[in-house]
């Protein structure tokens, strides 16, 4: 059933209702909620099915390597994991609103992704003044997350290749200075 609505996410059917869901799985409805309590508790085993499903794509960036070899390496494995997550990711973002598993899990990777980013790049934040670095962080945080992906992608029309690009060429400049 969670690979049956991974599945579904991953075609583009944004929010399936529980009966394509049931049927995708090849089980009735009543089977769907004999394996989980409510939509919400399917919610939570999809988006742990997810994070499991990227965890492999994700490897530590030395922090000792030049500023463009690891703005490079971080835009690369983001542009990677964002690729495999953007169906599922723009449905979670359209329930995150009403669902608090979504909700929390989207705000625990949010908070992963910036803390890696903010280890990454230690060493140049640590050289700014405590107001600059925090602003200099979220700026950070956000080049390095789905949204600016999204924004790259879907909205500048650029291939996957020239938005990590951009995201790296921007954390350069950005920190480089």
């Amino acid at each position: 059933m969670v690979e049956a609505l991974l599945a579904l996410l991953e075609a583009g059917d944004q929010q399936p209702s529980m009966p394509r869901i049931a049927a995708r799985a090849g089980v009735s409805v009543r089977s769907v909620f004999q394996h989980f309590a409510d939509r919400e508790a399917l919610y939570a085993a999809v988006s742990d099915r997810q994070t499991a499903r990227i965890a492999a794509l994700r490897a530590a960036i030395d922090p000792g390597l030049p500023l463009a070899e690891r703005a490079a390496a971080l835009a690369a494995q983001r542009a990677r994991m964002f690729a495999l997550i953007a169906p599922v990711r723009r449905a979670a973002l359209l329930i995150a609103g009403t669902s608090p598993a979504i909700a929390g899990r989207l705000a625990a990777l949010r908070g992963a992704q910036r803390r890696e980013a903010g280890r990454v790049f230690a060493a140049e934040l640590r050289r700014l003044p405590p107001p600059e670095r925090r602003r200099r962080a979220a700026v950070v945080a956000a080049l390095c997350g789905f949204s600016t992906w999204h924004v790259l992608r879907v909205h500048q029309g650029l291939s996957a290749r020239a938005a990590e690009r951009a995201v790296a060429e921007g954390l350069v400049a950005l920190l480089g200075t």
